[in-house]
């Protein structure tokens, strides 16, 4: 079931989100090469609690870090650990708070110096393809209108929507009805109306679109070993249309 959201709800779901691009803000500016993930991890949950807020995913089904850190053919719930960045990596973090009871997820693909041409484009194309997804997210549409998005735009830039991994509800749980994928028909499933929120997060392949899971049980990478990109945020309809509750200069 859909759980549609009062104002006074995604208020503190906005006050939630605020912290998340703060850290992601944060992050961005400590990229470089020769920094571990590990501690990219605490400048993180530094933030994080530094709001009075608490990391997300620390602890959420055993996951044992405050954010994700999925580097280069790695697609998404990377864990921080001892790699160091290297110079032309690209990185993409997933950062999530809970404040008050709710919750805000965001996250963004950050080049590590300087990127070859590729790798740049599919960061490029993967954020514009939230900008998409996002804009088709509007009163009396459909939600399979913002799967829709995503895959016209990325496939017209000849590049792969991954399809086991979807983006979802989001309120008192991290991940609530409906799901959200990245690729589909327009004109399909419920009908979006105010209160509705939602994580809409495209992962965007330059090779296939399969995908397989590593023996940790949690880092997704993929399959022939292309570069990954993942861009996400939380976003409320309203009476007036969209609100990015995670919004940032991040796009």
């Amino acid at each position: 079931m859909i759980k549609l959201k009062s104002k006074r709800e995604i208020k503190v779901m906005r006050e939630a989100g605020q912290i998340v691009a703060s850290v992601l803000v944060m992050l961005e500016k400590a990229i470089k090469a020769g920094i571990t993930t590990a501690m990219l991890d605490k400048i993180a949950e530094k933030e994080i609690r530094k709001h009075r807020a608490e990391p997300a995913f620390l602890g959420y089904h055993n996951f044992p870090a405050s954010i994700c850190t999925s580097i280069n053919e790695q697609v998404v719930h990377g864990i921080p650990g001892l790699r160091r960045l290297e110079e032309g990596d690209i990185i993409s973090i997933d950062v999530g708070v809970r404040l008050g009871g709710y919750y805000s997820d965001a996250a963004a693909t950050f080049p590590v110096g300087a990127v070859n041409g590729k790798a740049r484009k599919l960061i490029d194309v993967t954020r514009i393809s939230l900008q998409k997804a996002i804009e088709a997210m509007r009163a009396g549409a459909k939600l399979s209108d913002i799967s829709h998005a995503v895959q016209d735009y990325v496939e017209k830039n000849s590049f792969a929507v991954v399809r086991n991994y979807v983006g979802h509800g989001i309120g008192q749980e991290m991940h609530e009805e409906p799901q959200v994928p990245n690729f589909g028909l327009p004109g399909r499933g419920p009908v979006l109306q105010p209160g509705i929120v939602l994580a809409i997060e495209p992962m965007v392949n330059i090779g296939t679109w399969e995908v397989h899971l590593l023996e940790d049980q949690w880092t997704v990478v993929t399959a022939d070993g292309s570069l990954s990109a993942h861009f996400e945020h939380t976003v409320a309809l309203g009476e007036n249309g969209f609100e990015i509750l995670t919004s940032s200069n991040l796009g």
